[in-house]
């Protein structure tokens, strides 16, 4: 087994009416990398964890782990000692898809050492999906670009395998987000959505994701506004997130077409032209300052395709 690495995007979800369905592979990364030990246990090292994670990226780490491992008893393999080597870009607890990022780059690096045994693409996806509990950022971050997924758990009457839909976007279309020192877990995140909602509001948000999709395609600026709105979740949420009404409110009056909050919160999206999105990062997170200490704000490239496992 030789030294891998392997670099995996971060990833947004919903983007407002795609309720655990669609989403969107942006440019922060977590990076790990393996080596062959002759030992019992896997060792991991983490040399530059951001200050702000301290405490909760080493949980995300065990992700990794955790993923590498049932790659391999997924083909009856008992897993490879090696000593990984973990950095992330990605701020925990801002609906920015760390753990599916963690769990994507475990299975990709699994499927590396593991050769023609490994699972194919997807078998190791129907796993990720299990080992998240949900579909949307592990998707993404594990085939990059804009997704949309079905899991083989809703089909299960079918006999289907996981359905998945890459959507085309528009290369005009840039992306912000901006966080601050509020985290929000998806736990308490979904803990606030009400047990059933009204019709009207059942039958919105697919009407929405319709138009959202072929705004993506498009990057029509009126099919990216109306296709945003959500009935279903980010009501319930904003509350939770200081600030976070007023700056995506800043983000639409200075010209993005779209916003909504990445997935559970508590980090905001805003998208727009592309040659704007370093301006509606500095909106969205001077507006969140306001209320919350710390806010940062980035303008984020569209990753595509899966990531590349390299060796060294």
């Amino acid at each position: 087994m030789a030294k891998l690495r392997v670099r995996v995007p971060a990833s947004t979800s919903n983007l407002g009416p795609g309720f655990d369905l669609l989403g969107l592979a942006l440019g922060l990364f977590v990076e790990v990398s393996l080596e062959p030990i002759q030992a019992v246990r896997h060792r991991l090292s983490l040399p530059s964890a951001p200050t702000d994670q301290a405490t909760t990226w080493p949980l995300e780490r065990n992700l990794v782990l955790g993923a590498y491992e049932a790659a391999f008893r997924a083909v009856g393999r008992t897993p490879l000692p090696a000593h990984f080597r973990a950095t992330s870009q990605v701020p925990v607890a801002r609906g920015l898809g760390s753990s599916g990022a963690a769990t994507a780059a475990g299975l990709l690096l699994a499927a590396a050492v593991l050769g023609d045994e490994a699972p194919d693409m997807g078998a190791l996806h129907e796993l990720g999906i299990s080992l998240e509990g949900h579909p949307d950022n592990v998707t993404a971050s594990l085939f990059g670009g804009c997704t949309l997924c079905l899991p083989a758990s809703e089909r299960a009457r079918e006999q289907h395998r996981t359905a998945l839909v890459h959507q085309e976007v528009a290369d005009s279309l840039g992306f912000a987000v901006a966080w601050s020192d509020a985290t929000l877990s998806t736990e308490r995140a979904r803990a606030v959505l009400p047990a059933s909602v009204p019709l009207e509001d059942a039958i919105e948000n697919p009407r929405r994701l319709a138009m959202l999709l072929e705004g993506l395609r498009t990057g029509d600026p009126e099919l990216l506004s109306i296709g945003s709105v959500d009935r279903l979740h980010q009501r319930y949420r904003m509350p939770l997130i200081p600030g976070g009404a007023e700056a995506l409110a800043a983000a639409r009056a200075a010209g993005a077409f779209a916003t909504a909050i990445n997935g559970s919160g508590s980090s905001l999206l805003a998208i727009g032209p592309r040659d704007r999105s370093g301006e509606l990062a500095e909106v969205l997170a001077s507006t969140l300052a306001l209320h919350d200490s710390g806010a940062v704000g980035q303008a984020l490239e569209l990753v595509e395709g899966t990531p590349v496992v390299e060796a060294g």
